[in-house]
């Protein structure tokens, strides 16, 4: 596994630990229960992901992470903690694709779903390759809301635009934050939103999770 996946897996690990399974997250009606049976289901049931893709199939899977989340958490959170090498997203090859990012945002999912927090401070490594990874997730994420959407990060690690260079709508904000932004978690993330007031009204509200 990477350093950067691994690290952000233990650090949520150790905070799932710390709060409890009833601790509310941004992950809409989700608690942290809920979330680290999505983990564990996400990495060993590769089955119950068809849902994404087909919806009828969609009560399949959220019945095996429902039956996850029944077992005692502290179980649950080791099953998370260290997952099976055959993992189709958490084998050594794709670990770094797959999990960087995802176990960044919800270890924010956990941190600022309820009381008062900080976004951390990453060293520049990290955020880079969490900006790495935002850059792509973004872009598909945004080109559903119909809108010319400029994306700065703050640091000077680049920009990029969607829909067209006429893009009045701009989002500037540190990696960490761009990347809880552009995966739907816009009223948690600190980022300047500049443009026409329309237009951010309409992108802070926006479905952007893909």
């Amino acid at each position: 596994m990477t350093a950067f996946a691994q690290s952000e897996r233990q650090q949520l690990a150790d905070l799932l630990l710390q709060v409890g399974p009833d601790r509310p997250t941004l992950c809409e009606g989700w608690t942290t229960r809920d979330l680290a049976a999505h983990l564990v289901v996400r990495e060993r049931r590769p089955d119950s992901a068809a849902g994404i893709i087909l919806p009828p199939l969609r009560g399949y899977g959220e019945r095996i992470r429902r039956a996850k989340a029944a077992e005692p958490f502290p179980a649950v959170v080791a099953e998370m903690r260290n997952p099976p090498w055959w993992s189709p997203v958490s084998n050594p090859l794709l670990d770094e694709l797959a999990n960087t990012v995802e176990f960044f945002i919800h270890h924010e999912d956990v941190r600022r779903g309820e009381g008062d927090w900080e976004p951390r401070d990453l060293d520049e490594p990290h955020a880079r390759a969490i900006w790495r990874a935002a850059q792509f997730t973004g872009k598909l994420a945004l080109r559903r809301v119909r809108m010319p959407v400029r994306v700065r990060e703050a640091a000077g690690f680049g920009e990029f635009v969607v829909g067209g260079e006429s893009a009045q709508v701009t989002v500037t904000g540190h990696a960490g934050e761009l990347a809880l932004f552009l995966s739907g978690r816009q009223r948690a993330a600190r980022v300047a939103v500049t443009g026409p007031e329309e237009q951010v009204n309409a992108l802070r509200k926006a479905r952007l999770a893909i």
